[in-house]
């Protein structure tokens, strides 16, 4: 009998404890909204791949059991899915254990993780929340867990760096097409020594007969112009110098009017212009002479050369070279007979193909286009990228080692997309030569490619143009979420990627001043002063800039729609008209 009271008294113990610790947990459910529950920040935002998140948990007063542990999982809820987050656990005060304790009398707080939890993001987790689910249990008698009510603590996700645009600019290299080109012809009358009288052997050589002739084309050719007639008349560095004097001037006279002479036979009606003619008389040619002995075989040409370097005075100058005899008797045969001369210059522009006629030969016979006719008419002449494509196709194909034709070639194919053309054609020109643009060039082939890594790296090493390079640099920024930097690269240069830059790194006002000077990219820029607008509290920014937004582009309305930077608006009457 003494034994059967004892059982019933264990049994009896036994209950008042379970009873005692149910109590407990059922005290902290009654009393769960008591705790509160924050997650930081409250809207979530993307931020190069992955979103952020931490949690903090206040208890109150007289809340939480000595014996318990309590778990508190955020998950995120989206699209039919879930993704559990971190777990944050506490534990009452006569727990042991290594979970933060949590007094019963005072309360307390615990904030987790220690590192903001990161999760990579997802174009479906746009539209999610993140919930806390509590759960509490007896330490040991973790079977018994009691699940509290679930807290909504976070909306999310803020995904406008999603709106980055990838896009490249690619660096063309310029031609060097000049239309109107110079050309001259020269030829040279030489005269007996102390005489000024044109002979008749003289005229009959063929460079004089062939200045004749050149000039008279210039005549019967509507794409020549005669522009100036030069007379440089000289006198050897030898004899008295009014002698000198009088000969070279006496020598321009007689070249210039026996080519008048000529000119007017041919009727050229230039000749008699005064202001197509340039005379000159030098009376001694020492800068002749310099230059004819240095191609000379003279024996003692070095020490002719040293007097005319050391002595700048003609008489001293003179007077050195004629005390070598034998040298000088040398040079009086070779040499001065050369330098008792008039040079008759004829100077001709020639007009190149007309922008029409470049165009009409390419279709005709591109062929007979020049390489920098090519690269003219490639870069200016058309904007059609079919034709840009197939006139440099045409300049790679005639002169396969111009690094300047591969490149531009190239350039045309990153505009079409054709990314492998593009990288062959950059490759082809860096092996030709080594350049700064290709370098950038290849690295918009890369950051379209998606290859981050290898795209910065180029872009890095660009010296030269760096203000293009920067420029996909600042897009890579934007992508790793490093904002700050990407608006460095930028800097306030007027793209829709600088003002998005700005707008990420919270410059909401400079990100407006960009935006009103970018041109192009109408239904981005006015989705982005929407979201600006709503930054700024600002429904009518919001609403008239959407309008703009989703009258360009439709598929915009199921974007705003679901953009938690509306937040404030997506229950607005007016909002909703626009977005649906």
């Amino acid at each position: 009998m003494k034994k059967f009271t004892i059982s019933y008294f264990v049994i009896f113990l036994a209950g008042i404890f379970a009873l005692s610790s149910c109590g407990g947990l059922d005290k902290m459910k009654k009393a769960a909204d008591q705790v509160k529950y924050e997650a930081t920040p409250k809207v979530l935002e993307l931020k190069g791949n992955t979103v952020e998140v931490s949690f903090k948990a206040t208890f109150p007063a007289k809340f939480f059991n000595k014996k318990a542990i309590l778990e508190m999982t955020p998950v995120l809820v989206y699209n039919n899915q879930e993704l559990p987050l971190e777990k944050g656990i506490v534990q009452g005060e006569k727990v042991e254990g290594n979970n933060k304790s949590i007094k019963y009398v005072e309360g307390g707080s615990y904030s987790w993780p220690s590192k903001a939890a990161s999760f990579e993001y997802k174009d479906d987790m746009r539209v999610s929340q993140v919930v806390i689910r509590p759960s509490v249990y007896i330490a040991g008698k973790e079977a018994a867990k009691l699940a509290l009510p679930p807290v909504k603590v976070a909306d999310g996700i803020i995904a406008t760096q999603k709106l980055v645009k990838i896009d490249a600019k690619p660096i063309t290299m310029e031609d060097k097409f000049v239309r109107t080109t110079s050309d001259k012809y020269e030829s040279q009358i030489l005269y007996v020594i102390n005489r000024s009288d044109v002979r008749p052997t003289e005229v009959k050589k063929p460079e004089v007969i062939g200045l004749g002739k050149y000039i008279q084309g210039t005549k019967n050719d509507p794409n020549k112009q005669l522009k100036g007639i030069e007379i440089l008349a000289y006198a050897s560095p030898d004899g008295p110098m009014d002698l000198n004097d009088r000969l070279s001037k006496a020598r321009q006279k007689s070249a210039s009017e026996y080519l008048q002479k000529e000119l007017k036979k041919a009727k050229i009606s230039e000749a008699d212009k005064k202001e197509l003619w340039s005379l000159m008389a030098t009376p001694e040619d020492w800068e002749g002479f310099k230059a004819l002995m240095e191609k000379s075989d003279i024996k003692d040409k070095e020490l002719v050369l040293r007097v005319l370097s050391m002595y700048s005075d003609p008489n001293v100058r003179e007077k050195e070279i004629k005390n070598m005899a034998k040298t000088f008797e040398e040079i009086a045969q070779k040499i001065l007979p050369q330098l008792r001369r008039s040079r008759m210059i004829a100077k001709v522009d020639v007009v190149g193909r007309s922008d029409e006629e470049i165009m009409s030969t390419f279709q005709s016979n591109p062929s007979a286009l020049s390489l920098e006719e090519l690269l003219y008419a490639g870069g200016k002449l058309t904007n059609d990228l079919a034709t840009k494509q197939a006139i440099f196709e045409k300049a790679v194909e005639m002169f396969p080692n111009c690094f300047r034709a591969h490149n531009n070639l190239g350039c045309v194919y990153l505009w079409q997309n054709k990314l492998d053309l593009a990288q062959k054609e950059f490759e082809a020109a860096q092996a030709l030569k080594e350049s700064d643009q290709v370098k950038s060039n290849l690295g918009y082939v890369a950051l379209l490619k998606g290859d981050y890594a290898t795209a910065e790296n180029l872009f890095t090493s660009v010296a030269r143009n760096v203000e293009v390079a920067n420029y996909g640099l600042g897009i890579i920024n934007i992508t790793k979420g490093d904002y700050e930097t990407a608006v460095k690269f930028l800097g306030n240069t007027p793209e829709f990627n600088t003002a998005l830059a700005k707008a990420l790194n919270k410059d909401n006002e400079g990100a407006m001043a960009v935006l009103n000077n970018v041109k192009g990219d109408e239904a981005l820029v006015a989705y982005l002063k929407a979201v600006l607008g709503a930054r700024m509290d600002n429904s009518e920014v919001v609403f008239n800039n959407l309008r703009v937004a989703v009258a360009k582009d439709p598929s915009m309305k199921k974007m705003a729609a679901t953009d938690m930077e509306f937040g404030k608006f997506l229950t607005n009457d007016v909002f909703k008209s626009i977005v649906q």
